[in-house]
C-alpha cells in the first residue's frame, strides 16, 4: 500500500509540474519580438501579451491540434467572432478550445462531484447529459450573446453618428476628415462604432478604394442599417452625387426607424411583464386581499 501511495503522489507531482512547465514557460527572445512586431503592424487586433491570454492559446494548440476544426466551420467561426469585435488571427482557434474545454469539462466536473457525493451512476447518467449539453450550448449562446449586443450598440450610435457626419461634411470638410472628427468626439458614447470608423480611415489611408473600405466596413459588423449606409456613400461616390445630402436623407429615416423600435419594445414590455405578474404579483395580492375573508369562514364554519 505504501508503495502504491508514493507512485501515486510522483505520478500527480510529475503531471503538475508538467502541467505548470507547459503552460508557463518563458517565451524566448525571437517569439516575443516576432509577436510584438505583429501587435506593431496591427493595431486593432486583441492583444495577446496579457499572461492569460498567453496561457490560452497554450493550452488552445494542443486542443485544435487534437481536434482539428473543418475549414467551412472555421471561417463561420470566425466570421462570428469578427461581428463581436475579435479580429485577432488566432481568435477562432481559442473559442474552438474553449468549446471543446467547457464541452469536456462540465461533464468531467459532474462526474467528479458525483463521485465525492457517492452517488451510482443509474441515478446520475441524467445530470451527466445535463452538463454535457451545457458545455456544448454555453460558448455558442454566449458569442451569441456578444454579437447581438455589440451589434445593438452599433445600431443605436449609428443615428448619432450620422447627424455629426452630416454636420461635418457640410461645414466644409471632406469625407475623410469628417470621420476622424465624429470618431473624436463619439469615442466616449459609442467606442464600438468610433473603432469601427477608425478601421476604415486605416484602410483608406494605406491605399484601399474607399468602396472596398466601406464593404468590408458592413462585413466586419453584419448591422443591415450599416450595410445600407455603406452602400448609400458607395453610390453616391459612383454617380458624383453629393454626399452630404445623401447622409442626411438616410439619417432622417434611421432617426424615425430607431423611434418606431423604441416604441416596440415599449410595447414588448408589456407583453413580458404578463408572466411575472401571473406568476409572484398577483398570487401575493390574492392572499393579502382574500386571505381575512378565509380566515373569517374557517372560524364561522370551525365555530359551528
Amino acid at each position: 500500500m505504501l508503495l502504491i501511495a508514493l507512485l501515486i503522489f510522483a505520478f500527480v507531482s510529475l503531471a503538475v509540474f508538467s502541467a505548470y512547465w507547459f503552460l508557463f514557460q518563458p517565451t524566448t527572445a525571437t517569439t516575443q519580438r516576432l509577436r510584438e512586431i505583429g501587435q506593431t503592424a496591427n493595431p486593432f487586433a486583441e492583444s495577446l501579451a496579457s499572461p492569460a491570454a498567453t496561457v490560452a492559446e497554450r493550452v488552445a494548440e494542443p486542443l485544435n491540434r487534437l481536434l482539428p476544426p473543418a475549414p467551412d466551420k472555421l471561417r463561420v467561426m470566425q466570421r462570428k467572432l469578427l461581428f463581436a469585435g475579435y479580429r485577432a488571427p488566432q481568435a477562432a482557434l481559442l473559442y474552438r478550445a474553449i468549446q471543446l474545454a467547457f464541452l469536456a469539462g462540465l461533464p468531467a466536473a459532474t462526474v467528479g462531484a458525483l463521485w465525492l457525493a457517492e452517488r451510482p451512476l443509474s441515478t446520475s447518467l441524467a445530470f451527466i447529459l445535463g452538463a454535457a449539453l451545457c458545455g456544448y450550448l454555453l460558448p455558442r449562446v454566449s458569442l451569441d450573446k456578444l454579437i447581438a449586443n455589440r451589434q445593438l450598440r452599433l445600431q443605436w450610435g449609428l443615428a448619432d453618428a450620422l447627424d455629426l457626419l452630416t454636420i461635418t461634411i457640410e461645414a466644409g470638410m471632406n469625407f475623410n476628415a469628417a470621420l476622424v472628427r465624429v470618431s473624436e468626439e463619439l469615442k466616449t458614447a459609442h467606442p464600438a462604432l468610433c473603432e469601427e470608423f477608425d478601421l476604415v480611415n486605416l484602410e483608406i489611408r494605406v491605399g484601399r478604394a474607399r468602396a472596398q473600405a466601406l464593404r468590408n466596413l458592413a462585413e466586419r459588423t453584419g448591422v443591415e442599417d450599416m450595410r445600407a449606409f455603406c452602400a448609400i456613400l458607395i453610390q453616391a461616390d459612383r454617380y458624383g452625387t453629393s454626399v452630404g445630402r445623401a447622409i442626411r436623407v438616410y439619417a432622417n429615416t434611421l432617426r424615425t426607424k430607431r423611434r418606431q423600435r423604441a416604441e416596440q419594445a415599449a410595447q414588448r414590455a408589456a407583453v413580458k411583464l404578463l408572466l411575472p405578474l401571473a406568476l409572484f404579483l398577483f398570487p401575493t395580492l390574492f392572499i393579502v386581499v382574500l386571505g381575512p375573508a378565509f380566515l373569517t369562514l374557517m372560524d364561522m364554519f370551525f365555530n359551528n
